[in-house]
């Protein structure tokens, strides 16, 4: 079922291969009809994750890059609409040369096309694919046949392995092994038969357990791997090799087992995060929170663990509030909680609503030299607060929000004007990485010590270069820009221990051994905060 790991197994799949000295790649397949993550809902789906070459995908490609410690691209994603379009067009453009165009063979057979191209162009030694979705649902059945028809083709080079939950219902208090075996019967019914188990689990499994699951999936007892609940992600490669899975799957490929390479950084940082006592609070302001009853927080998955690489790299255990932008516009007086907070993050986001909360917030960190980080959305709302209430442009906004508005402070970019009158919406974004030139002096620069630097990017819309002049003379510094184009990428206030935000997304690029230079400076100014308070 979704959420409980299947990326997160795919990555320290990856790490544990990758340590013994072997070149990984991974491919994540949706079972959406979806041409690509950017038009899915964040709150049902999680986060949309933006590659360097501007591919809008799937939360877990960005596990693959924190855990791999490399960029993955376009062609390591794909989706259902994305496989049966690709099929469409090569129908359209006679490409199947006349041939009766089949769900079965030609859309498996895209799939296996672009799982070779992957490898291909990585070079890699070992191709991990993550099949999203549920065994037995109807959406992933086609992506199902074309690992059976992998495995037909290459029997000796391709193993499944099964990522599955085992609960223990409250009321009995026992580990229940049933709905795996039901699992590992639907995927008989595809045609596949697991290698490897992942026992997903609140505990480590016990040897009965492993005994029973070994008898009634019809695999040897040590092919059912336990994953336990980790209090960090990070440790699921070394719960892994515990269990001996990186030998077992060599063993499995027929390859002689490599002595594992030097991940004494990766295990020495675990170890650091593992120790950690004394809390930096940081509040994160959104409004991708709430499902129901629930509370979420996958639609801002980058943001959290790009804070939590920087905490630990300070020494320090992330302490993450999610705070309801609305709430601030229903109750003003709730803006006095914000002093409790070391820091306080606006992330990216769409639409009008929980704006004004926003902006209410962003003034009181202003205000009260709370440090804070905006991203993207957060620097869009940082300008108008600015504009507004600084630089006297009353009813200042973006366009996004109020048309309308005197002073368009944030507008829509030239050719996002057509895309949107066309309702041209899907992949026409402002997607992937961009140069950014940083102004010497600035925090920006003194954060990245680099005059130059590459960032990646989702928007329609920029901050307005006609009313520039005006907000730069009352004090706004712009401290990075693209000059291909002369668009701003980060502003910042300097009288502010640290109020800095940026019109890319950093959190994609941050990673557990190497924490962004910008959330390493935001928590660098909480810890003084806090020290201070």
């Amino acid at each position: 079922m979704s959420g409980i790991g299947k990326g997160i197994a795919t990555s320290s799949i990856g790490k544990i291969l990758q340590a013994r000295g072997y070149r990984v790649t991974a491919l994540k397949i949706d079972p959406y009809i979806n041409v690509d993550a950017g038009t899915m809902n964040p709150v049902e789906h999680g986060e949309v994750f933006v590659t360097t070459d501007g591919m809008e995908c799937d939360q877990d490609m960005g596990n693959y890059e924190r855990f791999l410690e490399e960029d993955m691209h376009a062609y390591n994603y794909m989706t259902t609409g994305a496989v049966y379009l690709s099929v469409i067009t090569k129908e359209r453009n006679l490409e199947f040369g006349g041939k009766c165009v089949e769900v079965v063979p030609h859309v498996p057979e895209e799939v296996l096309q672009r799982i070779t191209f992957a490898a291909k162009k990585t070079a890699a030694d070992f191709v991990l694919i993550e099949i999203g979705g549920t065994v037995g649902e109807y959406q992933n059945l086609l992506f199902l046949e074309a690992g059976r028809m992998l495995k037909l083709q290459n029997p000796d080079h391709v193993l499944f392995v099964m990522v599955s939950y085992f609960p223990i219902p409250r009321m009995i208090g026992e580990m229940k092994t049933k709905p795996t075996q039901y699992a590992v019967r639907s995927l008989n019914t595809a045609g596949i038969q697991p290698d490897i188990i992942l026992a997903r689990s609140a505990v480590p499994l016990d040897k009965p357990r492993k005994q029973k699951v070994s008898v009634f999936c019809n695999m040897q007892e040590q092919d059912v791997i336990s994953a336990p609940d980790v209090s960090s992600i990070y440790e699921v490669p070394i719960n892994f090799e515990k269990e001996g899975l990186g030998d077992r799957l060599l063993e499995k490929f027929h390859i002689p087992v490599r002595k594992k390479k030097n991940m004494t950084a990766w295990i020495e940082r675990v170890r650091q995060a593992r120790a950690v006592k004394k809390p930096i609070k940081i509040g994160i302001v959104g409004k991708y929170f709430g499902t129901g009853a629930f509370t979420l927080s996958d639609s801002y998955i980058s943001v959290i663990e790009a804070l939590k690489h920087a905490a630990w790299a300070e020494k320090r255990d992330p302490e993450l509030h999610w705070l309801n932008a609305e709430e601030y516009e229903q109750d003003p007086k709730a803006l006095w909680s914000l002093r409790d907070f070391d820091g306080i993050v606006v992330p990216g986001g769409f639409g009008s609503r929980g704006v004004e909360g926003k902006i209410r917030v962003i003034e009181f960190c202003r205000k009260n030299t709370i440090p804070y980080l905006g991203l993207c959305y957060g620097m869009h709302l940082a300008v108008v607060e600015f504009a507004r209430n600084v630089a006297h442009m009353e009813g200042a906004h973006t366009t996004e929000v109020d048309p309308k508005t005197k002073y368009p402070v944030i507008d829509v970019l030239p050719e996002q004007k057509e895309n949107i009158a066309t309702k041209h919406m899907g992949g026409s974004m402002r997607l992937g990485s961009y140069a950014c030139k940083l102004q010497q002096g600035t925090k920006a620069y003194s954060a990245y010590g680099a005059p130059r630097i590459k960032e990646r990017h989702r928007h329609r819309y920029e901050l307005n270069n006609t009313l520039r002049e005006r907000l730069t003379k009352k004090g706004l510094v712009i401290s990075g820009i693209n000059l291909e184009r002369n668009l701003v990428e980060i502003i910042e206030l300097p009288d502010h221990p640290f109020f800095v935000a940026t019109q890319f997304h950093p959190e994609f690029q941050s990673r557990f051994l190497n924490p962004h230079p910008l959330f390493l400076a935001f928590v660098q100014a909480s810890i003084k905060k806090e020290s201070k308070n």
